[in-house]
């Protein structure tokens, strides 16, 4: 087993790895099963060694096959083991039926009739549904897989937690909910995505040694975004630098009631290393929000005459954060898209355009599940169904560089692979996060970085500048300005912090 790679596939994709490996490179299926089989025992084995008692349960297909082969492996290492079916195993065929008769030869099994072999497992393994899912789970398996959650027991998913989609990380209905998921051959982008990461725990990968041509035969349909690849897109400054050299942000919005928004989302552009840093918003705001941070030069703007020398001074524009909808945030927008300069659009920016559609291929769209339904003139639900979907409509229909927000952010740009974020946090969940995040990436698109890399690191920046915010004081109650810090520190590459995001003790940046 190793490190999860980057690369991520749609189901067939992988089932065309098999086939791939097993016809051109001649290792048998059932091996591949034995492979898998043996992966996911010594993962078990790894996690809970004192487990004693396993409570196996198989459905169908392929998946069935990988658990009936545990069931086998933990046997032999002295575990007493419950082999429940869910599906009847003489309707098995291939590998999968191969597995169940090389087992069921030595451990009984029991039709699945309720939850009550799973009160004394001390692990379950979810062994039912793999990669085929295509509809929302009925019967017989939407109830195991209840069971199973209620059961409050450890469990292991094999290859994917049997309810999850696996293309789009889209729960069928029901999903078990595991601790672990050990997935094989090639990440299924469906788990890092929508609602994989409430269903997945922690994922591992195992490879099954198959041989590497195979990944250069069959290219990704996305990737994951690492952190130590995309912060290498910012170059040392030299020490001659002086603040024109890295960008001048003018963020325009705070309506009458929102300085708070502006505020936060200049505050990290300077934070993440802009030049400069502008507000262009309401009069009423301008003397109070530089009581609070001098180093903001605010502007009192009215109507457009008072816009334009400032958009001329500017190099990115950031339209959107507390803007509103009202006559004057109609006028300051449409104005502003007169401008041929970067330009990153959040918040009440996007819902006037999704009023007035335009394309742009020269600007960045950060909406929420929300906020790409009214672009799309669909409902948020259909979103949240199928968020690869969903993003790629988006830059079909508006252009640019799409960042579609959520569990599992999506970056989209033209002719290049979609980018998943699988950094963030639950605590992340919060109003001003969407202003800190569009703030991020319209400073590092001031210094440099082109629209696809800012997007790309800047939600990995405010992700885990999230996650070391949340280790330092917990989820729950984690504001948006508690990230300011944090991003100081990712957007500095080299300051000794992990892989995973973590600092030696992760101590609060002064």
């Amino acid at each position: 087993m190793s490190v999860l790679p980057v690369d991520l596939y749609q189901a067939t994709q992988v089932r065309a790895m098999d086939r791939r490996v097993m016809d051109i490179h001649g290792i048998p299926g059932f091996c591949l099963m034995e492979r898998a089989a043996a992966a996911a025992w010594r993962q078990l084995r790894d996690s809970w060694p004192h487990a004693g008692k396993v409570t196996v349960v198989c459905g169908s297909g392929n998946n069935a096959g990988d658990g009936y082969l545990l069931a086998g492996m933990a046997l032999d290492e002295g575990c007493s083991v419950q082999l429940i079916t869910v599906s009847d195993p003489d309707s098995l065929t291939g590998d999968a039926a191969r597995a169940a008769r090389q087992t069921l030869r030595r451990i009984s099994c029991s039709e699945y009739s309720g939850p009550e072999p799973f009160a004394d497992a001390e692990v379950i393994v979810d062994a039912i549904l793999g990669t085929g899912l295509d509809r929302e789970l009925g019967g017989r398996y939407l109830q195991v897989v209840r069971d199973i959650n209620d059961a409050g027991r450890p469990v292991l998913s094999i290859d994917l937690p049997t309810g999850l989609h696996a293309d789009s990380g889209r729960i069928m209905g029901v999903a078990v909910r595991a601790d672990i998921t050990i997935t094989f051959v090639g990440l299924k982008q469906g788990l890092f995505t929508g609602q994989g990461a409430d269903c997945c725990g922690r994922i591992v990968f195992a490879d099954l040694a198959v041989p590497p041509e195979i990944y250069q035969a069959i290219l990704p349909d996305a990737r994951r975004i690492d952190y130590e690849t995309t912060a290498g897109w910012l170059a040392p400054r030299p020490r001659s630098s002086h603040k024109g050299l890295f960008g001048h942000v003018l963020v325009l919005g705070g309506d009458h009631g929102f300085s708070g928004a502006v505020r936060m989302a200049a505050q990290a552009s300077a934070r993440c290393g802009a030049g400069l840093v502008s507000i262009a918003t309401r009069s009423a705001h301008a003397w109070t929000i530089p009581l609070a941070v001098p180093e903001l030069m605010v502007s009192g703007v009215e109507n457009i005459s008072e816009l334009d020398p400032l958009l001329s001074r500017a190099s990115v524009i950031l339209a959107g954060p507390g803007m509103g909808q009202s006559p004057w945030a109609q006028a300051m927008l449409a104005r502003t898209l007169e401008c041929r300069l970067p330009l990153v659009l959040d918040a009440d920016a996007l819902n006037l355009l999704a009023r007035e559609p335009a394309y742009s291929d020269w600007w960045i769209l950060t909406p929420h599940p929300g906020e790409a339904a009214r672009l799309l003139g669909i409902s948020t639900a259909e979103i949240q169904a199928d968020r690869f979907r969903a993003a790629g409509r988006l830059q079909q229909r508006y252009g640019g560089i799409i960042v579609l927000k959520g569990s599992g952010t999506l970056v989209f740009g033209p002719d290049t692979l979609p980018l998943v974020c699988t950094a963030g946090n639950p605590g992340m969940a919060t109003g001003g996060m969407g202003d800190v995040l569009s703030g991020v990436v319209a400073g590092l698109l001031a210094q440099g970085l082109s629209p696809l890399q800012a997007a790309a690191l800047g939600v990995t920046i405010h992700a885990m500048a999230g996650d070391s915010a949340a280790r330092q004081s917990g989820e729950r109650g984690l504001m948006a300005t508690d990230l300011l810090p944090w991003i100081s520190r990712y957007a500095n590459p080299g300051m000794n912090i992990a892989a995973d995001g973590t600092t030696p003790h992760d101590v609060e940046p002064s």
